[in-house]
């Protein structure tokens, strides 16, 4: 019976290394394979997001999400989601997925994480972001979302991808002032959603490069990330739509945030 079990389980983890692996090599070689069968499929947003690959990624970690702030139907929202880590999990299976029940936990607000526009250039691989609703981390495509999809949206996006190491946390806030200017201009409040055990996925090594765990063996090196617990949380500050603000506006909104 025992040896039933350890099999069980032994199956389990496989299936979750393969889906967050799945993951990694589409974060650095934007996922050819999985682009093929979306293009085939066509882009279906709320099936992908319900895919059971994804409650295996959530669990291999395991990620979990909680909601603090009530969040309003009249409203649009910007997330500044820290720290980054090295491939963003928390913020992916949170806002990318419904592996952790966003819909559920906060539900009429539809979620767009905003990652790299360099990452939309080639069209098979952008179908496969599109299907999970990512999108360009740029001005025209959240100005985009928020005028033209009414309120009830929410965009994120992080700038310290490279600034982690196990045991620390590096917050890049003082310079997002575009972020900012942009949740004057929409009236979108600003969330700040925070991820602790982002930064343990990953060993840093000398010169920004890094290492996870290998695929078979927690005792080798590999890209699979180390299984560390990775618990988001939110803070929501309201803000108010100003058309035009002025440069000292946004100084002031950022240090009232922080």
């Amino acid at each position: 019976h025992w040896v039933t079990l350890v099999l069980r389980n032994r199956i389990i983890l496989q299936l979750q290394i393969i889906s967050v692996l799945q993951w990694v090599i589409t974060f650095l070689v934007m996922g050819a394979a999985c682009a093929l069968i979306l293009l085939y499929i066509g882009r279906h947003p709320e099936w992908v997001r319900n895919w059971t690959v994804w409650k295996h990624f959530r669990d291999y970690f395991p990620i979990r999400l909680i909601k603090t702030h009530t969040f309003l139907l009249i409203r649009n929202y910007i997330f500044e989601y820290h720290p980054h880590g090295i491939v963003y999990f928390g913020a992916f299976c949170n806002s990318g997925t419904e592996a952790t029940g966003f819909s559920k936990k906060i539900p009429g607000i539809c979620p767009h994480l905003a990652t790299l526009s360099g990452n939309f250039r080639l069209p098979l691989p952008q179908d496969y972001l599109l299907s999970g609703g990512i999108c360009p981390v740029n001005r025209k495509a959240i100005d985009y979302i928020f005028s033209k999809s009414g309120t009830g949206n929410s965009v994120g996006g992080a700038a310290e991808s490279l600034d982690c190491t196990p045991g620390k946390n590096i917050v890049t806030l003082k310079n997002r002032k575009g972020f900012v200017k942009l949740a004057l201009q929409q009236g979108a409040d600003w969330v700040a959603v925070y991820s602790f055990g982002e930064n343990e996925v990953y060993k840093q090594i000398i010169l920004k490069k890094f290492h996870g765990r290998g695929m078979f063996s927690a005792n080798t090196w590999g890209i699979v990330p180390y299984s560390k617990s990775i618990n988001t949380g939110e803070a929501n500050l309201t803000v108010p739509k100003i058309e035009n603000p002025t440069n000292q506006t946004v100084p002031l909104l950022i240090c009232t945030f922080s």
